[in-house]
C-alpha cells in the first residue's frame, strides 16, 4: 500500500502536460437513474470538455475522482449507435429473398460446424451444465448431446460448439469476424421460449424467426465491423457478438425498444475481451470459446434488463468513461452503411478448408502447385522456398514463418503452416492441427513453413476494402532447390465468396453432410438434409422441434 501511495501522488511529467490535463478533468454526464428513460428520437449526446486548470496543478488521484461531479449539462439522451440498432431489430422489415436464402446456408452449415466440433474432447469437456446432473425444464438442447439448460448455458454451449473448429462463416473488413457465431445466443434463447410457450399451451417460435435474428445479427455485426477496427485497439471481435446478440434475443424475449437501447447500452460497457490469446505468445483454445462467452454475456445481459435494469445512455460517448474514450483511443464510430441485409447477402462460407479465411486462397492456391509438382515428377521436399504475396490483414493475423507452434490453435492461425501441409500432403483437415498428428509431428512440413514468406501487396489490401470487390487474394510463387520457379498462382476470391456462391452450395451442403455423418443414421442424416432444401417447410417449422433432430441421447 505505501508503494501504490508513493507511486500515486508522484509528479510524474507524462501526466503534467496541458493535454493529459484537460484529458483527465474532463467531466461526465450526469448518472442515468433508473427513473429516466430512453427517448425515441435520440441522437449522440455532445461531448464536451471544460477548460485546462493552471499548469501547474499536481497531479492527484483525488481530482480525477472530483471531475466526475463537476457541473455539466446532464443528458439522457442515448447514443445514436444504440438506438440506430434497436431501431433496425425492432422496426426494419427484411424482404431479401437472397438473405434468407443466404441464412439458410448459414443455418445448416453452422449446425454442421457445431456437430463437427463434438468429435474434439477439448471442445466437449467444455459443455454441459455448471452442476453436472442439472435438467433446466422446457430448457436449451444442445445438439449432439443431451443436455438441457439454461438459456445462458445453453448459450454458451452451442456459441462454443459453433467457433471450436474455425470452419462457419465470416466476414472481413476493418474488423474481422465470424457472424454466424451469434446463433449461439439466438438459438439457445428461441429454443428455450419455443419449449416453455409450448408449456403454456402458446405457439413456438418458427425456423423464420430464428434465420431473420440471424440476418439482423449479421447486419449489426458486420456493418460495425466494416469502417471500425477493433483489433488495432487490442479488442477481440467477440464484442460485435456480444453487442448483436443481445439486440437480437432482446426482441425475440418481448424487450421494448427502449428495452434493447438499455440492453445493447449494458453489452458495451460489459468489459471486453482482448486478443491476446489470439497471438503468439500467447495463442491458446480460449479463441475457440470466446465467442460462446460472449453469446452467453449477451442472453444474460437482455435477461436481466427484462427484469427491470436500466442502461447508460451514453455509454459510448461520454466524456473520460465513454467506450470512446476509455478503449477506442477518443474516436467515434463510423457507418459506411445503414443497417439493412447487406452483410448476410455477402458473408462470406469456409468451404473448402478449416482454417483462419484470410488463408483460405493461399490454401487454394497450393493445391494447384501441389498438381504441378506432380506432373513434374517433385514433392514438397524439392521446393528451396515459397513467397505469399498477400493482403496487409494476413500478415497482421496469420503470418508466423519463424514462430513457434505449440498447439491447435497456433497451427490454424498459422498461413504458413496450413500452405505448407497441403503442399506436403494434398490435403488440409481439422485432423492436421492436433499436436499427435501427423502434419504436426513432420519435419518436411516444419522446415517447409520456416521456408514461406510473406510479402505484403498494396493492390491487395485495397482490393480486400472495396465494397464492390472485398476479395480476399493471396498469389504463390514457389522455388525449387534446382533454381526453377514456378509460375505464380494466384486466386482472388475464395470459394465460399459472393461472387462464387452458386458453385458453393453443393460443396456447402456435402460438407454439412459430412459432418452430420458420423453422429446419426444414413437414413437421418437424408431427412436433416432433405428439410434442409426444402425452405418452406424449414421454414415454418418450429425451433424446438427442429432441435431435438440433432439430439443423441
Amino acid at each position: 500500500m505505501f508503494v501504490a501511495r508513493r507511486a500515486l501522488t508522484r509528479r510524474l511529467p507524462g501526466l503534467t502536460s496541458n493535454s493529459a490535463l484537460v484529458s483527465a478533468a474532463r467531466c461526465c454526464p450526469a448518472v442515468f437513474g433508473r427513473a429516466g428513460g430512453f427517448p425515441r428520437n435520440s441522437t449522440n449526446s455532445p461531448r464536451q470538455a471544460v477548460a485546462a486548470p493552471p499548469a501547474s496543478a499536481a497531479f492527484s488521484t483525488r481530482a480525477a475522482l472530483m471531475s466526475s461531479h463537476a457541473p455539466t449539462a446532464a443528458s439522457h439522451e442515448a447514443d445514436k449507435v444504440l438506438t440506430d440498432i434497436a431501431d433496425y431489430v425492432h422496426s426494419y422489415k427484411i424482404e431479401s429473398d437472397l438473405a434468407y436464402d443466404t441464412a439458410r446456408l448459414v443455418f445448416l452449415d453452422t449446425l454442421g460446424c457445431g456437430m463437427e466440433a463434438m468429435n474434439f474432447k477439448e471442445c466437449t469437456k467444455l459443455l454441459g451444465p455448471v452442476v453436472d446432473g442439472t435438467v433446466v425444464p422446457n430448457g436449451t438442447r444442445v445438439p449432439g448431446t443431451n443436455y438441457q439448460l439454461d438459456p445462458i448455458r445453453g448459450a454458451f454451449n452451442i456459441g462454443t460448439q459453433i467457433r471450436w473448429l474455425d470452419y462457419n462463416d465470416c466476414w472481413l473488413a476493418a474488423e474481422w469476424g465470424h457472424p454466424s457465431d451469434n446463433l449461439g445466443g439466438i438459438l439457445a434463447v428461441a429454443d428455450w421460449l419455443s419449449r416453455t410457450y409450448k408449456s403454456e399451451g402458446k405457439a413456438a417460435l418458427k425456423i423464420k424467426d430464428v434465420l431473420t435474428g440471424m440476418i439482423q445479427a449479421h447486419e449489426i455485426q458486420g456493418c460495425l465491423a466494416l469502417l471500425n477496427s477493433f483489433n488495432k485497439v487490442g479488442l477481440d471481435h467477440v464484442v460485435l457478438v456480444k453487442v448483436a446478440t443481445t439486440a437480437v434475443v432482446s426482441r425475440l424475449l418481448g424487450l421494448t425498444r427502449d428495452q434493447t437501447v438499455a440492453a445493447v447500452s449494458q453489452a458495451w460497457v460489459d468489459g471486453q475481451s482482448l486478443r491476446t490469446y489470439r497471438h503468439s505468445p500467447n495463442t491458446m483454445s480460449r479463441k475457440s470459446w470466446a465467442a460462446g462467452d460472449a453469446c452467453s454475456r449477451a442472453v444474460n445481459l437482455a435477461l436481466i434488463v427484462k427484469k427491470g435494469e436500466t442502461g447508460i445512455p451514453t455509454v459510448l460517448s461520454a466524456p473520460v468513461w465513454g467506450f470512446y474514450d476509455v478503449l477506442f483511443k477518443g474516436k467515434e464510430f463510423e457507418f459506411q452503411r445503414p443497417y439493412g441485409t447487406y452483410v448476410m447477402e455477402n458473408v462470406l462460407f469456409k468451404v473448402s478448408y478449416p482454417a483462419e479465411f484470410h488463408s483460405q486462397t493461399a490454401i487454394e492456391a497450393a493445391k494447384k502447385i501441389y498438381a504441378t509438382l506432380q506432373k513434374m515428377g517433385k514433392s514438397a521436399e524439392d521446393i528451396e522456398n515459397v513467397v505469399i504475396r498477400t493482403h496487409e490483414a494476413c500478415i497482421r493475423i496469420i503470418d508466423k514463418q519463424h514462430k513457434p507452434l505449440t498447439n491447435f490453435a497456433d497451427r490454424d492461425h498459422c498461413v504458413q503452416y496450413m500452405v505448407s501441409v497441403m503442399l506436403c500432403y494434398n490435403r488440409l483437415e481439422t485432423t492436421d492441427y492436433p499436436d499427435d498428428s501427423e502434419a504436426a509431428q513432420s519435419p518436411l512440413v516444419e522446415s517447409l513453413r520456416r521456408r514461406i514468406s510473406c510479402v505484403e501487396d498494396p493492390q491487395y489490401t485495397a482490393d480486400y476494402h472495396d465494397p464492390a470487390l472485398r476479395t480476399i487474394p493471396n498469389a504463390l510463387t514457389v522455388t525449387l532447390k534446382d533454381g526453377t520457379v514456378l509460375e505464380e498462382v494466384a486466386v482472388d476470391a475464395p470459394l465460399g465468396h459472393r461472387i462464387r456462391r452458386e458453385e458453393a452450395k453443393p460443396v456447402i451442403l456435402e460438407k454439412y453432410r459430412r459432418h452430420l455423418a458420423p453422429h446419426f443414421s444414413e437414413q437421418h442424416v437424408k431427412s436433416l438434409i432433405d428439410l434442409g432444401n426444402d425452405p418452406a417447410k424449414l421454414f415454418e417449422m418450429d425451433v424446438d422441434t427442429y432441435v431435438d433432430m440433432y439430439i443423441k441421447k
